[in-house]
């Protein structure tokens, strides 16, 4: 097969600025006054990642991926008040800080969420953790801008796997596969979360951090990727060969397993029904009824990698203009993209119209790429 031009993105000179969208931002803090309204108090403390990312549409709050938030904010009924430390404060006014939000600074040795707590009128706001349903459910609906800077970060997600992927060999380590969707992440302005691959002989791990070792004869690639808070998931295969019989059998019943999936996610469905359908579908398609138990089966997603990861006791209801990212696998296969659940049902964002594809329950899904 021949290779396809390169997907790339033309970045032009200008300096970032805030990606928050003031509309959208309007919405997510009048869903926050009502998380208040409803537990009696007059300010919330946010902490985490998700919830900072989430609320301030975007802005970056962090240096090390590892490590926790370089910021904490306090929303109450006058306003929003961002508390950075020191050193961090000249890079987040100028790039970081959307319109409206206040700025304070603590030292950089010194306590940033008692800080942040302190701008309550009553010294003792509501914290993150006493609200952690309530918040999910406030960012379970991507807003319109969030919802186009979540398609592109799948799209550019996707495209990386299509250029680093038609450029492998059997030669090709684990390690020069994952270093090259590196790249391609970093260049388009994201974070790579999670880069996982396994060439041939390590398909049994479905969470593979890759080694020194080739691909040989068929791997599996895997990125998530970030980008103004939002995280996409994409997972793809390659082979050099024609494969086996088995290979395609199996290739073909994980996609009628995730077109089961789609089909349970609906508006109104509980997200443990949609579990039970999961184990349900393994057991239609051939892979037994405990496939399920070796491997998390994804989830929402959005500003985080799954928001949460479905169980049995997860009750969440599905909503419209709510993102997933869903991920079944089994013996040496395993089929995962970013979708958004809209009106006209699932939309698959992460997409290359250049990686090879078939029809599956009339949607296109994409098969083992053979370069």
């Amino acid at each position: 097969m021949t290779a396809p031009a390169q997907s790339t993105t033309v970045s032009g000179a200008a300096p970032r600025t805030a990606p928050g969208n003031a509309a959208d931002r309007e919405v997510k803090r009048r869903r926050v006054l009502d998380i208040l309204d409803a537990a009696g108090r007059d300010s919330l403390l946010l902490t985490t990642h998700t919830a900072l990312t989430w609320y301030l549409d975007g802005s970056r709050v962090h240096i090390s991926l590892a490590g926790d938030p370089i910021a904490a904010l306090l929303v109450d009924r006058e306003g929003d008040h961002l508390v950075t430390f020191n050193n961090e404060a000249g890079r987040i006014a100028a790039e970081e800080l959307p319109q409206g939000v206040s700025l304070h600074t603590v030292p950089w040795h010194g306590p940033l969420h008692a800080t942040a707590a302190a701008l309550a009128g009553d010294g003792n706001p509501l914290f993150e953790s006493a609200v952690t349903a309530e918040l999910r459910a406030a960012r379970q609906q991507l807003l319109p801008a969030e919802a186009a800077r979540y398609a592109q970060l799948s799209a550019d997600a996707a495209a990386a796997m299509t250029d680093v992927l038609y450029g492998a060999t059997p030669e090709t380590t684990e390690f020069e596969l994952v270093a090259g969707l590196a790249a391609r992440i970093v260049s388009v302005g994201a974070e790579p979360l999670v880069l996982l691959c396994n060439g041939s002989g390590r398909s049994d791990f479905r969470h593979p951090l890759a080694t020194h070792a080739p691909l040989g004869r068929r791997a599996m690639a895997v990125v998530c990727a970030r980008r103004d808070g939002l995280v996409a998931n994409v997972t793809r295969w390659v082979a050099f060969d024609a494969g086996t019989r088995q290979e395609l059998d199996a290739e073909a019943r994980i996609a009628a397993v995730e077109a089961d999936i789609f089909r349970a996610t609906v508006p109104g469905a509980r997200l443990n029904d949609v579990f039970a359908e999961i184990q349900t579908a393994y057991e239609r398609h051939g892979f037994g009824a405990d496939q399920w138990n070796q491997h998390h089966q994804g989830g929402p997603a959005g500003y985080a990698g799954r928001d949460p990861r479905v169980t049995a006791d997860v009750t969440d209801t599905i909503v419209l203009n709510q993102p997933f990212t869903w991920n079944p696998s089994g013996p040496g296969v395993k089929i995962e993209d970013t979708v958004l659940l809209t009106e006209g049902g699932i939309q698959v964002l992460s997409v290359d119209d250049r990686w090879p594809a078939a029809e599956v329950d009339g949607r296109r899904r994409p098969l083992t790429l053979r370069p």
